[in-house]
């Protein structure tokens, strides 16, 4: 089976942030078809948000957006929750960044996916969400099926108030996996997402099962 995805990217950090120590057809984080509700823009500012225009903001920058906007209660809580499947509204994010405020019912979850070159950041505003992750870059094209090697494979649970930032060709899912409790999360990314590569996953083997672009989730 071929290729093998065995090294690591220094780009994709796995260093926790926060107190916890520590991504359409729907939002970009991943919801399925035909669940949630139509995304609208709100915006939000960023107090001690320092980026250039020229340079965009860093993942720090997004991170610390995330966390403030997460502290928001009432932009939270006027965020209508579904019992069925998840729900979302657009936000403007820092220095033309896109981002996302989040409701996620029980057992919910985006499916493996990454993020082209884009970095980005989330937080928790209510409940705990789990982040499973890989420490490795894809190869960019010309694949269908590969086979992770051992050692790959990274997990954190992000409580309220905890946050994470990750680097371009991260490679996640997060999930929901509290049997009764919302949860709710901000999210956000710089460049705004190019495309979005979905994966399943058996074991060590991983599929590309789909390419989305922001016309398929706008």
């Amino acid at each position: 089976m071929s290729p093998h995805a065995s090294t690591p990217s220094p780009t994709d950090s796995d260093t926790p942030s926060g107190p916890t120590a520590d991504t359409p057809s729907a939002p970009p984080v991943g919801t399925a078809s035909g669940v949630g509700t139509a995304p609208s823009r709100v915006t939000t500012s960023s107090p001690g948000t320092t980026s250039s225009a020229s340079t965009g903001p860093t993942a720090a920058d997004l991170l610390d957006f995330v966390r403030r906007t997460a502290a928001d209660r009432e932009l939270v809580d006027s965020l209508p929750l579904d019992p069925e499947g998840r729900t979302w509204v657009r936000l403007d994010g820092p220095g033309g960044s896109e981002a996302w405020l989040i409701g996620w019912p029980p057992g919910t979850g985006t499916g493996w996916h990454d993020h082209a070159e884009s970095i980005g950041a989330f937080a928790i505003a209510r409940g705990t969400l789990t982040e499973n992750a890989l420490a490795v870059r894809l190869p960019a094209s010309g694949w269908k099926t590969l086979e992770l090697a051992d050692g790959l494979d990274r997990s954190r649970r992000l409580a309220e108030g905890g946050g994470r930032a990750f680097g371009r060709h991260h490679v996640h899912e997060v999930l929901n996996e509290s049997q009764d409790t919302h949860a709710v999360s901000v999210h956000a990314y710089y460049p705004p997402l190019p495309l979005i590569r979905r994966f399943s996953r058996t074991g060590p083997v991983l599929r590309l099962e789909q390419v989305e672009r922001p016309e398929d989730w706008q």
